[in-house]
């Protein structure tokens, strides 16, 4: 088992971080707020964990240790695979998923593309005993200025990434009114489009 992997970042996707250790590179699948906030060519350390199958052998990585331990948790309910896990992840930092576990916010759970209301229904009865209460000054993962989901997703991934709420809510404002290439509109986007053209804005700014 890979507890740890700690190099320089060699390569980034959408969802994978390729990390030099010696003389070997590791391909380690992350959450989103993850691989954006990595830079090619700089230090990352990552809390891992393996998944061993008949037909794949993948590394997960997370910023800490918490994030990793959810995510075992998470692929512990029927129905949760890695992957899955790793989308609610992208989507739902340790605080805002005990959050909506603790409180029942069946919204914030369905946000998460891939999860319908009966895996949210089922991950609530069965983490409600075992991630713990939401932290003091969280209600439910989501947050009263948030018209759609994946204004509360953006925010809480540019918080993690060390935006301040003040720049956040700027960068959602930002991409609110923005056209995409495609013509719809930021909440029919991927998570990691509008984040990107989310840290975009905040660049320029």
């Amino acid at each position: 088992m890979i507890a740890a992997v700690n190099g320089d970042v060699l390569a980034i996707g959408d969802d994978r971080i390729d990390v030099n250790v010696g003389p070997i590179a590791l391909s380690v699948h992350v959450p989103t707020p993850v691989a954006l906030s990595a830079r090619v060519g700089q230090p990352v350390s990552l809390s891992t964990t393996m998944v061993v199958r008949e037909d794949a052998i993948t590394l997960y990585g997370f910023a800490d240790a918490v994030s990793r331990d959810d995510f075992l948790t998470l692929t512990s309910v029927s129905g949760i695979g890695p992957r899955l896990a790793l989308a609610i992840l992208s989507a739902l930092p340790p605080s805002n998923l005990r959050a909506a576990i603790s409180t029942g916010n069946l919204s914030a759970l369905t946000a998460v593309s891939g999860v319908g209301k009966k895996s949210a229904e089922r991950l609530i009865v069965e983490l409600r005993d075992r991630l713990g209460p939401a932290p003091a000054g969280v209600a439910g993962g989501t947050s009263a200025r948030s018209a759609e989901p994946w204004q509360e997703q953006v925010r809480t991934a540019l918080l993690g990434l060390g935006w301040n709420p003040r720049d956040a809510q700027t960068a959602i404002d930002t991409v609110a009114t923005m056209a995409f290439d495609d013509g719809r509109h930021a909440g029919e986007q991927p998570l990691q489009t509008v984040l990107r053209a989310a840290l975009r804005s905040l660049d320029r700014s």
